[in-house]
């Protein structure tokens, strides 16, 4: 049986130890996904910090996210409590792993989020935490790339436990996916500007989104080349037949949601850019879901294989339930608040 007859038996099956792991993986995959377009604009716009010399527009540039930001980094928090509680073999395999470029991510983003606010406090002397706010958010925005294409490429384990060593992850491919990532930040940080600013800001966001828009686009292509080249699995569960007419839709669609930006930064719309290229960065999620399941840890650990006790699975999936509806109401709530243009002079800080 292949891994994907795998899933779909286990999704058809009536056992609970079968099924609640897919719901745990549903959830930290929502969690992940929520984590990179929500606070992968406020860390692209750290990115473009360096494109934009005039201390006025920064302002307004922090100010479109001031309201949101810190909550925006909720999701990582459940995505990491929530590997560690549902799936702790993975969680004890993963973090040794990558242990070096995790560590300076969260430096950078408690770094990134002192300078945020000490940034107001210390005007007119604020040169250095400009920097820092910059420097953060790159940082933070090429470690989780780095992150990403380690896990992709897979790491070594032995009887049960990670068996590499501690530079393992820095190969070519993930520091290209790095360098993937601080782009596609960049450009979701780019079209929120354009939706979220007018005037010389919104212009500016416009010229740097078609750029970035065309690197993002080139890092997508050299990925979606690389990782089948290099990895056999990938190749044949995207390759071969009827895979390859299943999950035809998902490269169209992509393809579709370039257009679609491209479109609107050229028309001079302003939500259809953002959203197209929230799009595209789901669609790019959903092809590395596709390329990995029902691994959490390739090929080495399934989401079955990894999970913790039904019981402790059960626990710790009532509390989330219950108080996960509360962040995403929360999180809607402010959102719809704070909607609208942000001019300068206004703000929230």
């Amino acid at each position: 049986m292949t891994e994907l007859e795998a899933t779909v038996a286990a999704l058809q099956s009536d056992n609970i130890a079968v099924w609640l792991p897919l719901v745990w993986a549903g959830l930290l995959g929502t969690a992940v996904a929520l984590y990179v377009i929500l606070d992968g604009f406020d860390l692209g716009l750290g990115i473009l910090f360096p494109m934009t010399p005039a201390e006025d527009d920064r302002d307004v540039m922090m100010n479109t996210v001031a309201p949101f930001w810190d909550g925006n980094e909720t999701w990582l928090v459940l995505g990491g409590g929530g590997l560690f509680v549902a799936f702790p073999r993975a969680y004890a395999i993963i973090m040794p792993a990558v242990y070096l470029p995790l560590i300076v991510m969260l430096l950078a983003l408690v770094f990134r989020g002192v300078a945020f606010e000490f940034r107001w406090v210390s005007k007119p002397h604020h040169w250095f935490w400009d920097q820092a706010f910059a420097w953060g958010s790159i940082t933070a925005a090429f470690m989780q790339g780095v992150i990403l294409g380690a896990l992709l490429q897979g790491v070594t384990v032995k009887d049960g436990a990670f068996a590499g060593g501690p530079l393992d992850w820095a190969t070519p491919f993930a520091l290209f996916c790095g360098f993937a990532v601080v782009a596609g930040y960049a450009l979701l940080a780019a079209t929120w500007l354009i939706m979220k600013t007018e005037g010389e800001i919104a212009v500016a966001a416009r010229d740097h989104a078609k750029q970035l828009l065309l690197v993002v686009l080139f890092a997508m292509a050299v990925i979606s080349i690389w990782t089948p080249w290099s990895i056999p699995r990938i190749a044949e569960r995207w390759f071969t037949m009827p895979n390859l007419a299943y999950l035809a839709p998902v490269p169209l669609l992509s393809a579709f949601s370039a257009i679609v930006c491209w479109r609107g930064l050229h028309s001079r719309a302003e939500t259809s850019p953002f959203f197209a290229a929230i799009a595209l960065f789901l669609l790019g999620y959903l092809g590395l879901v596709i390329s990995n399941a029902p691994y959490l840890v390739p090929t080495s650990l399934s989401v079955w294989q990894a999970a913790a006790p039904v019981k402790s699975q059960l626990f710790m999936l009532t509390g989330t339930l219950v108080l996960l509806p509360f962040v995403l109401m929360y999180t809607a709530f402010i959102y719809w608040t704070f909607r609208g243009k942000v001019r300068h002079g206004e703000g929230y800080h």
